[in-house]
């Protein structure tokens, strides 16, 4: 499937109709199976789907490594995408102990919660001797901005990216929670080393963006809009640093601000 399609609309400008081309994103049911068993149906954009199951299947707990997929097939069904996994013995064992089917509409985080305790689950501690300059901060955003083409194309979709080991990953997608899966996925299958890296993000902040940054490793999530406070009290609770209306130079930074450091502190270091 093309992540995409061209439409023509009417459009009105200055009282007159006129008729115009736009590209739009495809919002596709993309379901996730384990073993033969589904877990899951996400409205995600068909596109980078092998880094969506295994940083969807990681951020979930299903995994731990991308190892722990012994294979997996990406095959059109019906009107939408199954991703297909089959998982190593111990961890597919470890699944059916804890199987739930959940089904959410575009990007939804925590759609499908079985319970408060669950939506509210603690996070790992991020340990990470990281700091960051300001100006990597918008040079990292800068870039994230520049390589977003679909929304380029459709000024429709979000983009995640993870600014690490003088590199960038970026993934796009409808939902903000799915480009981040995405980029959890390609990291882990790239063996990028997300506890150097900081997570970009161009939405708010919000809870399950932080828990998936905690599941990843990475010690800082920088974002163009403002986080939650649930967002602000995960992120404290998982020593992450979490920077925020980062737009051109400007940002703020919410919580664990010592891994920001100064120029003169930097270069004098």
């Amino acid at each position: 499937m093309r992540p995409f399609i061209e439409v023509t609309p009417i459009a009105w400008r200055e009282g007159e109709p006129k008729r115009t081309r736009r590209a739009i994103p495809e919002e596709t049911p993309i379901a996730l199976t384990f073993d033969g068993s589904s877990y899951a149906v996400m409205m995600a954009t068909p596109r980078d789907l092998e880094d969506f199951a295994v940083g969807f299947a990681l951020t979930e707990e299903v995994i731990d490594a991308p190892g722990d997929i012994e294979s997996m097939e990406i095959v059109e069904s019906g009107g939408g995408i199954e991703a297909r996994m089959w998982l190593s013995s111990g961890v597919s064992q470890r699944q059916r102990a804890r199987r739930r089917s959940i089904v959410g509409p575009t990007g939804c985080g925590l759609c499908g919660s079985e319970s408060i305790a669950q939506a509210l689950k603690p996070v790992r501690t991020v340990e990470s001797a990281l700091k960051v300059r300001p100006r990597e901060l918008v040079a990292a955003m800068a870039a994230l901005q520049t390589q977003q083409a679909l929304n380029a194309r459709t000024r429709a979709v979000h983009a995640a990216g993870l600014y690490a080991a003088g590199g960038i990953i970026v993934r796009e997608d409808v939902g903000r929670h799915n480009a981040l899966d995405k980029v959890v996925g390609a990291a882990m299958r790239g063996g990028v080393p997300a506890e150097k890296g900081v997570v970009l993000l161009t939405s708010r902040v919000s809870i399950e963006l932080v828990q998936k940054t905690a599941r990843l490793g990475a010690p800082v999530i920088a974002a163009i809009s403002a986080p939650t406070a649930m967002a602000v009290r995960v992120a404290e609770s998982a020593g992450i640093t979490l920077v925020a209306v980062l737009r051109g130079e400007d940002f703020e930074v919410f919580t664990y601000p010592e891994r920001i450091v100064e120029e003169a502190l930097a270069d004098g270091a």
